[in-house]
């Protein structure tokens, strides 16, 4: 008859992981939602000064979808990353390498704006392809995401897809600029 068995008195035995409660988890949530708000706030800030300037008058890519949709996707993409950054965090795993992935990818997100649209006016056609490596960049870091949370959680890898798609489209749209202008 096999013995009644506990794995914490097993050394070396993984401890049975804490499932956060459900305050615990609207909480995280919220703090997912609100790190995406401050990116997005962040990012909007070299747009609204600089869209009407210098950006008016330059070469567009003629594939370049109005205004308002990139305002509406990115607020979609945002809140996306939130749930996907938060549904791996419930299972424990927004950690390591994933934890420095999605930070990297807010960061690299926000920064990319001010490349494209803050450092023009300064240095010319060098920010845009200064703009297109922040973008590449951003790509890797959310490919790797897609690679790091998929198999945690089924659903915040789906839910990062759309967003790797927007990027390299956002990145043909900057190398159509750098090239053009």
């Amino acid at each position: 008859m096999p013995a009644n068995h506990d794995p914490q008195d097993t050394p070396g035995a993984a401890a049975p992981q804490r499932v956060p409660g459900r305050s615990q988890q609207a909480v995280a949530l919220a703090g997912f939602f609100s790190l995406s708000l401050a990116a997005w706030a962040a990012a909007s800030v070299p747009i609204i000064l600089h869209s009407a300037g210098w950006f008016a008058e330059s070469a567009k890519a003629p594939w370049m979808p109005p205004g308002w949709m990139f305002r509406s996707m990115w607020m979609l993409l945002y809140a996306a990353v939130a749930v996907a950054a938060w549904l791996v965090w419930r299972k424990g795993a927004l950690t390591g390498g994933a934890l420095a992935g999605y930070l990297s990818q807010l960061v690299l997100n926000a920064a990319w704006p001010l490349a494209f649209f803050g450092l023009f006016p300064v240095f010319g056609g060098a920010s845009l392809w200064a703009a297109f490596l922040v973008i590449a960049a951003l790509g890797v870091s959310v490919a790797f995401l897609i690679l790091r949370f998929g198999p945690v959680s089924p659903a915040a890898g789906l839910l990062m897809l759309p967003y790797l798609s927007w990027v390299v489209f956002s990145s043909s749209l900057n190398l159509y600029s750098a090239i053009h202008n």
